[in-house]
């Protein structure tokens, strides 16, 4: 993947850092000596793109990815694995982690688990440790900041872990990229794209909310060209909650 080419249709985000950085953490993984382990973490705050660099790579690298959900349970959890790979589960989840162990080793294709802070806990990290060890392949799991501290919890889990990579927040150059995809024909100051940076705290989410603050603010007044003159005019969100409002 070329970091500095044209923005393709995965999601319009190939040339993002983090998805450069998730897709190179995978890479190494994947070509790793056969004696070094193959589970690793890319980990970061909320709103840092994490998803996005998770779908871009499953498809740029043929990977399997799942989303987990908070109400899953053990045996869903292996069987939204196991659907992601187009097999039919088998009837225990016993059977189910076999399968998803025998695929991967078979396909050499690997797995991104995402939302991995939902199966960082007693009874449900014994699935990836078990997936992991009947394939010996890449696992990827992806989480929040605090994932690497939660996951020392299980040495057996935390000492299979080949590479930590910590999603960064977004640039200007970033900004600009996501402004091109976002606010098509509507050339901004660059005084304004700082400014959307720093309002969203550097989180590629919301820079994407506040740049479609932008481009619904042109379509109001029909304008092309946005000044910081218009950028006092429009309401950013930086992820402050509102003040409460007085009461009569």
């Amino acid at each position: 993947m070329d970091g500095a080419g044209t923005i393709n249709a995965i999601g319009n985000v190939a040339p993002l850092r983090n998805v450069i950085l998730l897709n190179a953490l995978i890479n190494r993984v994947q070509n790793r000596d056969p004696d070094l382990p193959g589970l690793a973490c890319f980990f970061g705050p909320s709103g840092y793109g994490k998803t996005k660099a998770a779908v871009w790579n499953a498809q740029e690298t043929r990977a399997y990815w799942v989303e987990v959900k908070s109400t899953w349970s053990r045996k869903k959890f292996a069987e939204m694995i196991l659907r992601s790979m187009g097999i039919a589960p088998g009837r225990t989840i016993g059977d189910i982690v076999e399968q998803i162990g025998d695929q991967l080793s078979k396909s050499g294709r690997p797995l991104l688990i995402d939302e991995a802070d939902l199966v960082a806990k007693d009874g449900m990290i014994g699935i990836i440790r078990d997936i992991y060890e009947s394939s010996q392949g890449t696992v990827i799991l992806i989480g929040e900041e605090n994932l690497p501290q939660t996951l020392r919890r299980w040495e057996r889990v935390h000492n299979r872990m080949l590479d930590w990579v910590a999603a960064q927040p977004a640039d200007l150059r970033e900004v600009g990229l996501l402004a091109r995809l976002k606010c098509q024909d509507i050339e901004i100051a660059p005084e304004v794209l700082q400014l959307v940076l720093e309002q969203s705290q550097a989180r590629a989410r919301r820079i994407v909310v506040n740049l479609r603050q932008i481009a619904e603010y042109a379509l109001l007044t029909g304008k092309s060209e946005i000044t910081m003159a218009d950028a006092k005019k429009i309401t950013f969100f930086s992820g402050e909650a509102p003040t409460p409002r007085r009461t009569l």
